[in-house]
């Protein structure tokens, strides 16, 4: 059986679309450390395994998202594991008329966007987390409450919603949803279907996704490897 895309989207996102982010080639790849810690091996093999760990430096980490927790290579350590939640939004809800207006956030924003994402920890992000695609924010008395934006695109057919972040003073005023259906708006006009990755033990979030229009697709693992 042929293997889906996302059920490896970090190997097949810089291996196909996103190649011009990578670092390494052929039997282990990791993106662009200004973009973040993500990175894959082409499998389990000794080789493969020896590549990845020879993309990083001692006391470097690495992200993996696979369907399985993914084993250290000799010289690399778990760090942590993490269980999350595939969604797909195979019909996604459009941008409704009455949505609050959303800003295009650009490189002036850069040091707002960074303190949110750090401080709500919706995953990794480094100085260019930023650059993989469009990211959107509502700003409430000049302040940036909420962000979201564009990852992964694994195929030309799939394209990725993340850094979801809200600062917890603006939470529950349907901020998230506006931004997502904006950011699930560009995705489907590039003839993509949205997809994402949430953490599994988030059923709030898991709920907002699937008001959105967004199933579960898979069980996947985050593995966080460190270079000892």
């Amino acid at each position: 059986m042929m293997e889906h895309p996302l059920d490896r989207p970090v190997w097949h996102m810089l291996t196909g679309p996103q190649a011009a982010l990578a670092c390494g080639v052929g039997q282990a790849v990791r993106v662009d450390p200004r973009y973040g810690p993500f990175a894959a091996a082409l499998d389990q093999s000794d080789h493969a395994q020896a590549a990845l760990a020879e993309l990083l430096a001692p006391g470097e980490q690495a992200w993996l998202v696979e369907a399985e927790e993914w084993p250290a290579p000799a010289g690399m350590r778990t760090a942590r594991t993490a269980p999350l939640l595939q969604m797909v939004a195979e019909s996604p809800a459009p941008v409704a008329p009455d949505d609050e207006a959303v800003v295009l956030l650009g490189a002036e924003d850069a040091d707002e966007m960074a303190a949110l994402a750090i401080a709500t920890e919706p995953g990794p992000w480094g100085p260019l987390t930023r650059c993989y695609g469009n990211f959107y924010g509502i700003r409430r008395n000049g302040k940036l409450a909420a962000m979201a934006g564009s990852r992964m695109r694994p195929t030309q057919e799939f394209g990725e919603v993340s850094g979801v972040c809200t600062w917890p003073e603006f939470r529950g005023q349907g901020l998230a949803g506006v931004l997502i259906r904006r950011v699930m708006a560009d995705i489907v006009a590039e003839g993509r279907t949205p997809f994402l990755h949430s953490y599994a033990g988030n059923a709030k979030a898991i709920g907002l996704y699937e008001s959105l229009g967004f199933r579960g697709r898979r069980n996947m693992v985050v593995t966080v490897l460190e270079r000892e």
